[in-house]
């Protein structure tokens, strides 16, 4: 592994140690418990396919060149540190940010659903954030519905020959943002509003997030161009590797 590359990865694994212990709160992840048994089972079943479906390309691109677990490891990493820094939201409960864009715009929104599966098991675990009852609602909104918003987005901007840095943006925002429109109806389907119902439930869920949510989902996008343009200078063959860039100059 270059020197370089080296220390990026080593840069990455010190800052998501210095946020694994971070306090324990309750966090925008759906907490343990909160979910009729019924909604967990019916959710993880839900993710099923889309885990195998990530297991299968995680394997594949592994398969074609095992340099590329370093960017699978970091994209690991960023969802883990990401995800786990929260702040205070209007209601006691917390907001934060998901990381799952990065990996989404470059290996895919499948390869994702395994990642960030991953990321939520260790942060029920350790971090009391979100739960293992409700891993299976947490994964569909994190790892699977957001990542395949942020991954079409990009896709369709660059399609439209958008500037690559701004598409980049553009998906990772609205990746988040789409994230808990996906929680509110999580918990608003489980918790529907006697006056008005599963829609009134969820304008009230979307009303809670929407201050530090959407803010927050602006920073998101700012710092996966960050990563990104960080990549482009370090890790330039392993982006070619894996289709991000071509050998082209691109915008």
């Amino acid at each position: 592994m270059p020197k370089k590359q080296k220390i990026v990865t080593g840069a990455y694994i010190a800052f998501a140690a210095l946020f694994a212990v971070a306090p324990v709160s309750n966090a925008m992840h759906i907490m343990e418990g909160y979910l009729p048994t019924g909604y967990c089972v019916a959710w993880g079943v839900i993710c099923l396919p889309f885990l195998i479906a990530g297991f299968t390309s995680l394997k594949n691109k592994v398969k074609e060149n095992r340099k590329n677990l370093t960017l699978i490891a970091m994209s690991g990493a960023f969802i883990f540190v990401i995800s786990s820094l929260k702040i205070p939201s209007v209601t006691g409960s917390c907001s934060h940010m998901t990381g799952t864009g990065l990996g989404a715009i470059l290996f895919g929104p499948a390869a994702v659903s395994v990642l960030g599966i991953i990321v939520l098991i260790f942060q029920a675990v350790l971090l009391a954030h979100g739960g293992l009852t409700t891993l299976g609602a947490n994964t569909f909104s994190m790892a699977v519905a957001g990542p395949l918003v942020t991954f079409c987005v990009y896709k369709l901007c660059r399609t439209a020959k958008a500037d690559r840095r701004v598409s980049v943006f553009l998906a990772a925002f609205l990746g988040d943002i789409f994230t808990y429109c996906v929680t509110s109806i999580q918990l608003a389907l489980a918790y529907p509003s006697e006056a008005g119902g599963v829609a009134a439930s969820a304008v009230k869920f979307l009303g809670v997030f929407a201050p530090t949510q959407l803010p927050l989902a602006v920073i998101e996008g700012i710092l996966t161009v960050v990563i990104v343009i960080g990549l482009e200078t370090y890790a330039r063959p392993e982006l070619r590797s894996i289709g991000f860039l071509s050998d082209r100059k691109e915008a």
